[in-house]
């Protein structure tokens, strides 16, 4: 079954365009070593909830929108072998060195499928 690795980021909103500039560059390099879907979301209605929420998580301020992104791979170990190819390609490196958003305030994980319709 299909394994997942899920992200949640809070990005300036000044920083949308070099975040979509960004995202492009490294879903086409996740691709390329296998994945099978990259998919990046743009907040649209994200609320801030009383105790838990996506804004909260990332711990948003008010000139951020939350991003939320998911990679699928065929297997776990599929997805380890790919993200060791994908960490080790100089594009990923040179593309990371200055990021449109607070890498501290990632949240990040990697999930097993277990149903899907």
């Amino acid at each position: 079954m299909a394994y997942v690795d899920g992200f949640v980021v809070a990005v300036p909103r000044q920083n949308i365009e070099a975040y979509k500039a960004l995202a492009r560059t490294t879903g086409e390099i996740w691709k390329e070593y296998g994945a099978l879907e990259y998919v990046e979301c743009i907040g649209d209605d994200v609320p801030y909830g009383e105790l838990t929420s996506f804004p909260r998580a990332v711990q948003a301020k008010e000139d951020e929108v939350v991003v939320f992104s998911w990679i699928v791979y065929a297997s776990r170990a599929d997805r380890d072998a790919i993200n060791q190819k994908v960490m080790a390609d100089p594009r990923l490196k040179s593309s990371m060195q200055n990021m449109p958003f607070d890498g501290k305030r990632m949240i990040y994980g990697g999930f097993e499928n277990f149903m899907g319709l």
